[in-house]
């Protein structure tokens, strides 16, 4: 069996009640393997020797109610393997608890810290832990960019000793999915590239842009000079339509067509507030369809 050799982070944020893991390695799809979430119980990270069913088990341990070091206790004491495997837990209110086995690779080791628990084994030292950590603590932004900050620093520190190919972000919150059913927030890997954690930041700033919350502060009114900068987008991108600086029902419609076409549906939509447009979708689109 292939070791798992990877750092990662496993994470609390009790403002947006979220719970997430990030993992990078130089190990097809790692993310596929490590990760695992689920809101309003916790998040592990399985690795080294992974015992893959430490995350679903892990899980269930969690939503009955157990602690973190109760949850890694328990997974634990039913493995004769416990000495090949490297863990990170956090619990459903940001409890953390990690082990790192005798018989993994060197440098293995682990940081825990409140709400938060970095692991990682054939590291190039302990120095792609503590830039984990430190950067976790003081970075801005959602959990999900925390979290690949978090990576990003690591990889620059060090990281895995072998080399980079993968690279994953999951986050859970309750009813946080695509389309308001479901708890999973963000769920990005990257599974083969030369540069993954690089790649992966690129990809959560897509899912900000596509999935996203409009901002009341970014609301602008599509008054008769960007009614005309609209029309001639939509020309540009294929719509036929007059440019005449008045936003009527023809160039909502085809406003909505075009906005469905480039999955901007979170942002703007012709039954809610079709005389205004987001800030961010409105850069997005003045950089897609660009004036001659």
């Amino acid at each position: 069996m292939k070791r798992l050799n990877t750092f990662s982070i496993v994470a609390y944020d009790p403002a947006e009640e979220a719970w997430g893991v990030a993992v990078a390695s130089k190990f097809l799809a790692a993310g596929a393997v490590v990760s695992w979430a689920r809101a309003g119980a916790g998040a592990v990270a399985t690795q080294a020797l992974a015992r893959v069913s430490f995350g679903p088990d892990g899980l269930a341990m969690l939503a009955a109610g157990k602690s973190a070091s109760e949850t890694l206790a328990a997974l634990l004491a039913a493995d004769p393997g416990r000495e090949d495997r490297q863990v990170g837990i956090v619990d459903a209110h940001g409890g953390a608890a990690a082990h790192t086995g005798a018989n993994c690779f060197a440098w293995a080791g682990h940081r825990v810290g409140e709400g938060f628990t970095c692991q990682g084994n054939i590291l190039t030292g302990p120095e792609t832990l503590d830039a984990m950590a430190e950067t976790f603590q003081t970075a801005r932004g959602e959990l999900a960019d925390r979290l690949v900050a978090a990576l990003r620093a690591g990889d620059t520190a060090g990281g895995d000793r072998r080399g980079k190919q993968a690279a994953g972000v999951l986050v859970v919150r309750h009813n946080g999915g695509y389309g308001g059913d479901n708890d999973r927030y963000l769920d990005l890997r990257v599974d083969d590239d030369p540069e993954p954690v690089k790649r992966l930041q690129e990809l959560v700033a897509m899912h900000h842009l596509f999935f996203g919350k409009p901002k009341p502060e970014d609301q602008l009114v599509i008054d008769e000079s960007l009614a005309r900068e609209l029309q001639a987008l939509l020309l540009r991108a294929g719509y036929t339509v007059p440019v005449t600086g008045v936003w009527d029902t023809a160039s909502q419609q085809a406003f909505w067509a075009l906005v469905s076409n480039e999955n901007l549906e979170e942002r703007w939509a012709i039954d809610r507030q079709p005389d205004r447009i987001d800030r961010v979708a409105l850069d997005y689109l003045r950089r897609r369809f660009p004036g001659g």
